[in-house]
């Protein structure tokens, strides 16, 4: 009722006399229902590719040791509530937001053209990120084709190994009894004397793994600091450029493509672990592992401590994947009509799911690793890089067959790094479709490839002899507070001032009018619990934000302050656009701030068909003002 068919719409499916160009963009297809800019293929394809994105190598490396460092079981408590307060919230408004315009993360802010600085914001850090992201994919590279050897290269102290390197425990001195009186002494006087040590009393030297000396000395051929960046480390090198060209093959015909290769992607990861949990729970000291994990007796007293929600609710906003602004982008090439609803809580909880599963595969190794070595667990236990690439590592060297294990290993960490830079990447190419739609039609392929070319270039100082201080120092600054100022903004903007109200009625046009009890839980986090506990989460990070170390490695002063910059460089956008948008307003400065807090004339629906009554009004500008500010031409959006 009331549509309207100016030049330049979209009809469902049709297009009507249209200004770009009739060649159809690799990532249409006839059967779509948006033919400029492509659906997927069916439901199947964005579900996993949503799942790929979520899903990443924090939920091994990460939650496991959160969980058993926060009380075991009893951190699931809170991590199920930030998953209902925080996670899922924000993911249902992403994933509705995107779907609902058909727009990447910068365009899709016609809904607060105030506020598009924060979508700049989202792929300038998902830029970074990537940068780095595929360096990380690139270490697996190369321990995967390491594994394929009859001995594990850090089975043992080889060649490259110092004294300091051993597989066991080495006794430094101890308090012995000798003529009846107690005495310390140092161990080779202990041997030599055929005397023993007493209980309790035993001091051990510093010794390091082999697989810890084989990361830092092989594989990594790390320097002693950022300010000694050395040679470029080949072999990282070629399995970065590796790592790329996999990428740009996946996304050569954007999501045609990578919705094909995400069903093995995203799903064999779940057979891996499965074959790891299997073989570790048939070791011996498996379960202390897992009870070092889960917890004989979870520790319940835990909860009073506010570290422990702190994580909770950090690990569920970072395991989402919420305010990078893939889940815009990938929500975008949806039907109009999709269920977002029900897709946005089958991920979350696929996600969580995820997360303690993996942490069963994990401890069980673990619990054998400690119960060869006459450890207690947590001697042996770590995250982050030093799980992936030192202790679990170590742990499967002890098994019989090491080197099938360590390969099923890696490959699923290279699985599960290759889905969420998938995604990434396609946001990158998504906000350049939305820019220049008429260019993405014509060389979708060349720009993408283009794109990994330069994003490998950039991450070539990653891997240098000072890589790693590299990978660390853009982790720690820009995957930090910045995506959380992201996301306040995000639901401040959406819920306080486009309206909260008017953007459940926008839900409501996809997926069918809703009872107001359905809407309750919905209203009571978006307009209150979900922006308090980000600004409660925020100020967290502000107040206890540290400077980099990587460690025992402090960073020079000028290394903070390159992060400093990187940082300042993404979140700077937020108030210039804002700036520029009042400026080319009309009006004193009051009508022009009210103006660019409103939607812009075309936000609405992409296809005329989904317009309805309420969007009847929305027109198309003319496309010579959407470029008019060529430095950064989405600002005009």
């Amino acid at each position: 009722m009331g549509m309207l068919s100016l030049p330049g719409f979209l009809s469902c499916g049709k297009k009507k006399d249209f200004s770009l160009s009739n060649e159809k963009d690799a990532h249409a297809s006839d059967s779509d229902e948006n033919l400029e800019r492509g659906n997927w293929s069916n439901k199947a394809d964005y579900l996993l590719s949503m799942v790929g994105y979520a899903v990443g190598l924090g939920n091994v490396w990460r939650f496991p040791y959160l969980t058993y460092q926060n009380g075991g079981g009893a951190f699931l408590i809170p991590y199920t509530l930030m998953l209902a307060l925080a996670g899922l919230p924000l993911f249902f408004m992403e994933c509705s937001l995107g779907q609902f315009a058909s727009l990447g993360p910068i365009s899709v802010w016609r809904i607060l053209p105030l506020f598009q600085g924060v979508g700049i914001t989202m792929v300038i850090i998902s830029t970074f990120v990537a940068i780095y992201y595929n360096v990380i994919i690139a270490y697996a590279l190369y321990y995967l084709f390491a594994s394929f050897q009859k001995v594990l290269p850090w089975s043992d102290c080889f060649s490259w190994a110092d004294e300091f390197c051993s597989k066991t425990r080495l006794i430094s001195d101890c308090n012995t009894t000798l003529d009846g009186q107690i005495i310390h002494a140092n161990y080779s006087f202990i041997t030599s004397n055929n005397l023993t040590c007493i209980n309790d009393t035993i001091n051990y030297k510093p010794v390091q793994f082999p697989s810890e000396q084989y990361w830092n000395k092989v594989a990594l051929q790390r320097s002693s600091g950022l300010d000694e960046t050395g040679h470029i480390v080949w072999y990282l090198a070629l399995c970065l450029l590796l790592s790329w060209m996999i990428v740009g093959a996946a996304l050569f015909k954007g999501i045609k493509s990578s919705g094909k290769v995400v069903y093995f992607t995203a799903l064999f990861p779940y057979v891996i672990l499965l074959i790891l949990l299997v073989r570790g729970a048939t070791l011996e000291g498996a379960l202390d592992g897992i009870e070092y994990y889960i917890g004989k007796q979870s520790n319940i007293t835990k909860l009073m401590e506010a570290e422990v929600w702190k994580d909770a609710a950090t690990q569920i906003f970072y395991s989402l994947s919420v305010a990078w602004g893939g889940l815009v982008a990938l929500s975008s090439y949806n039907k109009f009509h999709n269920n977002c609803y029900s897709d946005a809580i089958f991920v979350c909880v696929t996600n969580c799911l995820t997360s303690v599963f993996a942490g069963f595969a994990i401890f069980s190794v673990l619990g054998h690793m400690a119960f060869v070595l006459e450890r207690p667990v947590s001697e042996v236990v770590d995250s982050g890089f030093d799980l992936a690439f030192v202790a679990y590592p170590e742990a499967l060297s002890k098994l019989p067959v090491s080197p099938l294990w360590s390969f099923l290993f890696f490959f699923m960490l290279l699985l599960l790094g290759l889905d969420s830079q998938f995604a990434t990447i396609e946001t990158l190419t998504t906000t350049i479709q939305d820019i220049y739609p008429q260019m993405m039609k014509k060389l979708r392929v060349p720009i993408t490839l283009g794109v990994c070319t330069l994003l490998f270039l950039l991450g070539l100082v990653c891997v240098t002899q000072a890589g790693i201080y590299w990978v660390n120092l853009i982790d720690h600054f820009c995957a930090g507070w910045g995506i959380l100022f992201a996301a306040v903004l995000e639901i401040i903007g959406i819920i306080y001032i486009y309206g909260g109200n008017r953007f459940i009625e926008d839900i409501e046009m996809m997926i069918g009018k809703k009872s107001c009890f359905f809407w309750l839980w919905w209203r009571m986090c978006w307009f209150f619990l979900t922006p308090v506990l980000l600004v409660a989460i925020l100020v967290w990070s502000l107040v206890t934000f540290s400077t980099p170390t990587y460690g025992s490695v402090l960073y020079p002063a000028w290394g903070t302050a390159v992060g400093w910059c990187m940082i300042i460089f993404c979140v700077i956008w937020i108030p210039i656009v804002a700036v520029v948008k009042i400026f080319r307003a009309e009006g004193n400065i009051c009508q022009r701030i009210a103006s660019c807090c409103r939607p812009t004339a075309n936000w609405g629906p992409y296809l005329e068909c989904h317009r309805g009554e309420r969007y009847s009004h929305v027109v198309n500008p003319k496309k010579e003002k959407e470029h008019e500010i060529p430095t950064v031409s989405a600002f005009t959006y």
